[in-house]
């Protein structure tokens, strides 16, 4: 989900290509029509996020939640967070179990548990990951 992500970022901020022989002109202030945004991303579209020391679960939907994470503290790790935070909500807990079932399997986590209340509390769960090289499998 995560290379989804970045892959469509990379298409919305590379460089456009040269305007076409005749079109130069169009460059100017005021000329030309103006540039088109990029297309928000779809059900299968790209969006690329920043690894940080914590991911919020709440802009994903439902369905790539386990992905997300299992993508995320990928990167996490080969970027030496040894610490993350995965911040899933407090709700009925259905996300919460989501995210735990992908911790307890990862190769990267080395452990985890409910963030303290300055952080989340059972909102969130801190998770420990390995060094990078450590158990993580290419």
């Amino acid at each position: 989900m995560l290379r989804r992500l970045r892959a469509w970022l990379d298409r919305a901020l590379s460089p456009r290509a040269p305007a076409p022989p005749g079109l130069a002109g169009l460059d100017a202030p005021g000329a030309g029509p103006p540039e088109e945004a990029p297309e928000p991303p779809g059900d299968d579209d790209v969006v690329v996020m920043p690894i940080e020391d914590a991911i919020d679960l709440h802009t994903f939907a439902p369905r790539d939640v386990a992905s997300v994470v299992e993508e995320y503290l990928h990167e996490a790790q080969l970027r030496g967070f040894r610490e993350v935070r995965v911040i899933h909500g407090r709700g009925k807990g259905v996300q919460r179990r989501v995210v735990r079932a992908v911790l307890s399997r990862h190769p990267a986590v080395d452990g985890f548990r409910d963030a303290p209340a300055s952080r989340g509390g059972w909102g969130a769960t801190v998770v420990w990951l390995k060094p990078a090289g450590g158990g993580l499998s290419p």
